[in-house]
C-alpha cells in the first residue's frame, strides 16, 4: 500500500479559524463558539465564516418539508440544490486517471469541536493545509454525515467524515473519509468520539492528531461537485478517499448516536467526469 507524503509543520497555539479567533478559556469560550456556530449553521459544510442574513433566516432540515428535496425551494439563496453539479454521487466504475500526489500538511494541534444542530463539527487550528494539483488549501473544519453521502456501488459505510479546506483564492477542497467498522478503537479518534455527546449550543476543547486520521493511501476519487448541504455552492473539488478508516462499533455508535440521518441522498453525476487516481511511489 502506498503511504501519504507528510510534511511536519509546527503547531500554532494561537488562532483557530476565524470563527473562534476571538474563543478564551474562560467560562465565555462556550457561548462565544455557540454564537460562532449559530451565526454560521448555514456554512457549516463549506467552511466558510460568514453568511448572509437570508442563508441564516431560512431553516433547513435533513426530513420533511425542510429537507434535501425541498432545499432549492426554500430560498433563492438555495437555488444551486437544484443545479447540475451537485454532490454527493454514487461512485461506480470511476475512469483511470494520473494526478500529481497530494501533500497533506496536518501536525497535531488544537480544536474547538461543537455541535452546530446538523452535525459535530472540529474546527481545526491554523497552519495545516493540503496540497492539490499545485493549490495550496487551509483545513478549516472536519465534521460527519450518518449514513455516508456518497456511495460506492450504491452502498452506504455507516460514517463519512468531511475535511473542508479553503484556497487563498477561495475555492474549496473536499476531503471525504468513509468510516468502517474495525474489530479495535481506533486511537486517533478517541478525542473526536469523546467530545461527541456536547450539548448543542456549547462547545468542547480538544486536541486531534489530525495526520492520524486519515487513512494511509491517498487514492481517491476525483470529481468536480458541491457543498452537501445548503446553499450547496458549486465549484468544490472532490477527494473521496478511496481507502477507509475503520473504528470500533462503540466507536461508530457513539457517532451515530448524536446523528444518524444527516446525509443528502445522492445527486445525478450529469455527464461529470469522475476519475479515480492511483498514488504511485
Amino acid at each position: 500500500m502506498s503511504r501519504m507524503k507528510w510534511v511536519a509543520v509546527p503547531l500554532v497555539a494561537a488562532g483557530l479559524v476565524t470563527t473562534f479567533a476571538a474563543c478564551g478559556d474562560s467560562g465565555s469560550t462556550a457561548s462565544t463558539a455557540a454564537s460562532a456556530a449559530d451565526t454560521t449553521a448555514a456554512a457549516v459544510e463549506n467552511g466558510e465564516t460568514e453568511t448572509t442574513d437570508a442563508k441564516e433566516s431560512v431553516k433547513w432540515s435533513y426530513s420533511d418539508a425542510t429537507g434535501p428535496e425541498s432545499w432549492a425551494s426554500l430560498s433563492p439563496e438555495f437555488a444551486a440544490c437544484d443545479a447540475t453539479s451537485q454532490s454527493p454521487i454514487d461512485i461506480v466504475d470511476p475512469a483511470s486517471a494520473t494526478s500529481p500526489e497530494p501533500t497533506i500538511n496536518y501536525s497535531k494541534g488544537a480544536v474547538e469541536q461543537f455541535n452546530n444542530g446538523h452535525s459535530v463539527e472540529a474546527a481545526a487550528a491554523e497552519g495545516n493545509s493540503i496540497t492539490v494539483d499545485g493549490t495550496t488549501s487551509a483545513l478549516l473544519q472536519m465534521h460527519f454525515h450518518a449514513k455516508s453521502e456518497h456511495t460506492i456501488n450504491g452502498e452506504h459505510s455507516p460514517v463519512e467524515v468531511h475535511f473542508v479546506h479553503k484556497s487563498a483564492a477561495g475555492a474549496f477542497t473536499v476531503i471525504g473519509v468513509m468510516i468502517k467498522q474495525g474489530p479495535a478503537a481506533n486511537a486517533a479518534w478517541t478525542p473526536f468520539v469523546k467530545a461527541i455527546g456536547t450539548p448543542e449550543g456549547t462547545t468542547a476543547k480538544t486536541t486531534f492528531d489530525w495526520p492520524a486520521m486519515l487513512p494511509a493511501s491517498l487514492k481517491s476519487v476525483r470529481y468536480s461537485g458541491s457543498f452537501t448541504n445548503p446553499p450547496c455552492t458549486e465549484g468544490v473539488n472532490w477527494l473521496v478517499m478511496d481507502a477507509p478508516v475503520t473504528l470500533s462499533k462503540a466507536q461508530i455508535d457513539s457517532i451515530t448516536a448524536v446523528y444518524d440521518h444527516n446525509y443528502r441522498p445522492v445527486q445525478p453525476q450529469n455527464g461529470r467526469e469522475v476519475v479515480v487516481t492511483p498514488v504511485t511511489n
